[in-house]
C-alpha cells in the first residue's frame, strides 16, 4: 500500500491520479490532496477519497473548505508553506507534483529534500531548475519518476540499460491543432482552437503549449536533466497519430520505443506503481485501426517556439527560467484573447533579451529572474493589448 499526496488534485493530471487510485484500492491510499482555488471539487473528492489532510494554497477559500470538512477526520491546510510541510510528513510515501507552472517548484524541492519518491508531472520545475532539483535528488537519494507521456516512454525504454550507451533520445510531437498550418493562418487563430487538441485530453495551458510547440521545448530541456543527457542527444520528431510516445537510441544503433493508445491515465499508473507494472483494462492499440505511423520534421520557422527553447536549453543558466515565466503569462494571456497566436513567440524572445543572464544562478536567482520575466512579459502583453484596439 503505497500513500499518496497528490498536489493539484482538481487539475486533469490529478483528477486522472485519482482514478487510477481508484481502480486499485489495494495498492494506492490517498494521504493529501491539494488544489489552489477549486474548493468545491477539493471538498468533493476529499469526502470520496478521505485523505488525511487537504492543502488549499488560495488562503481566501480556507474557511469553505475547513467548514464543509468539519464533521470528518481531515486535516485542513491553507497557504503555499503548508503544501511545503506536508510532502515531508513520515505518512507520505509518493508525492505526485501536478501543479501548473512555476507554482509547482517549492513543494517539488521539499519533497525531494524530505528523501521522497516523486511521480513529476510539473516539467516547469526542471525546466527553471533542472540541475539544482536533480542536485539535490541525488544528494538525498530522493526518486524522481516522470509522469509526461514522453519522458514516461524514455524512462521505460532505459529499465535495464546502460545509460551511457545511449546515443540519443527522440521525443514525439503529435504536431497539436495546426499541424501543417502556416503563419497567414496562424495570426488569426484564437484561444478556443488553440484548445482542441486531436489526440489528448489535457488542461488549458499544456494545450495551448503544445499547439505552440513549446510543450516539446521544454520536454527538451526536462529531458537534459532527468537523464543527464547533453544538448546534442536531444531531438524531436513530430508524429501526428501519438501511438510511439517516444524513442532511445543507442551506440549500436538500435532504437527502443514505447507505444501506447493516448491515454494519461497510463504514465500515471506507471509512475504511481512502480518498479510494478499494474494490470488494467484500459483499451489496447489495435494496429489494424493504426496501421500507418508517419513521422517529419518539426516547422520551425511556423512553430518558431520549439526553437527559441533549444536555444534556452543550449545558453543554460538563467534562460529556461525566463523562457518559462514569459511561456507562462502570455499564454494567460492568450487564453483570454489579448495577445495573437504567433505574437506570443516574439514577446518570449523580447523577454530573454530584456532580462539579465545568470550562468550559474542559485534558488533566489531563479526565483528573482522569474519575476522579472514575469513583468516584462506582462509589460508586452499591455503594449499588444492597447495596439489591438
Amino acid at each position: 500500500m503505497k500513500r499518496i499526496a497528490i498536489l493539484g488534485s482538481t487539475g486533469s493530471i490529478g483528477t486522472q491520479a485519482l482514478e487510477v487510485v481508484a481502480a486499485n484500492p489495494a495498492l494506492f491510499q490517498v494521504e493529501v490532496l491539494s488544489a489552489h482555488r477549486n474548493s468545491a471539487l477539493l471538498i468533493e473528492q476529499a469526502r470520496k477519497f478521505k485523505p488525511n489532510a487537504v492543502v488549499v494554497t488560495d488562503e481566501s477559500r480556507y474557511k469553505e473548505v475547513k467548514d464543509a470538512l468539519m464533521m470528518l477526520p481531515i486535516k485542513v491546510f491553507a497557504g503555499e508553506r503548508s503544501l511545503d510541510d506536508v510532502v515531508q510528513w513520515e505518512s507520505v510515501d509518493v508525492v505526485l507534483g501536478a501543479i501548473v507552472g512555476f507554482a509547482g517548484l517549492n513543494s517539488t524541492l521539499a519533497a525531494v529534500d524530505a528523501g521522497k519518491t516523486v511521480a513529476l508531472a510539473n516539467k516547469e520545475t526542471l525546466v527553471v531548475a533542472g540541475e539544482l532539483v536533480m542536485r539535490r535528488a541525488a544528494a538525498k537519494n530522493a526518486a524522481i519518476i516522470p509522469v509526461d507521456s514522453e519522458h514516461s516512454a524514455i524512462f521505460q525504454c532505459l529499465v535495464g540499460e546502460d545509460t551511457t550507451a545511449v546515443e540519443k533520445v527522440i521525443l514525439t510531437a503529435s504536431g497539436g491543432p495546426f499541424l501543417g498550418r502556416k503563419p497567414n493562418y496562424l495570426v488569426n487563430v484564437k484561444a478556443s482552437h488553440a484548445l482542441q487538441h486531436p489526440n489528448w485530453s489535457m488542461g488549458a495551458k499544456i494545450s495551448i503549449d503544445s499547439a505552440t510547440l513549446m510543450n516539446k521545448g521544454l520536454e527538451m530541456i526536462e529531458a537534459k536533466w532527468l537523464f543527464g543527457l547533453r544538448d546534442e542527444q536531444i531531438d524531436v520528431i513530430v508524429h501526428p497519430q501519438s501511438i510511439i510516445h517516444s524513442m532511445v537510441q543507442f551506440t549500436d544503433g538500435s532504437v527502443k520505443s514505447q507505444m501506447g493508445l493516448p491515454d494519461m491515465k497510463l504514465p500515471i499508473q506507471y509512475a504511481l506503481g512502480f518498479p510494478q507494472r499494474i494490470a488494467n483494462n484500459y483499451k489496447r492499440v489495435d494496429f489494424r485501426e493504426h496501421s500507418k505511423l508517419t513521422f517529419e520534421l518539426p516547422d520551425l520557422k511556423t512553430f518558431r517556439n520549439l526553437a527559441i527553447a533549444k536555444e534556452a536549453m543550449i545558453r543554460g543558466g538563467n534562460a529556461p527560467c525566463v523562457l518559462n515565466a514569459a511561456n507562462e503569462v502570455l499564454v494567460h494571456a492568450f487564453l483570454q484573447n489579448k495577445v495573437g497566436f504567433m505574437e506570443m513567440s516574439d514577446m518570449i524572445e523580447k523577454t530573454l533579451e530584456s532580462v539579465p543572464f545568470i550562468a550559474n544562478p542559485e534558488m533566489d536567482d531563479h526565483r528573482k529572474s522569474d519575476a522579472e520575466a514575469r513583468e516584462y512579459a506582462l509589460e508586452y502583453a499591455k503594449k499588444s493589448q492597447l495596439s489591438m484596439y
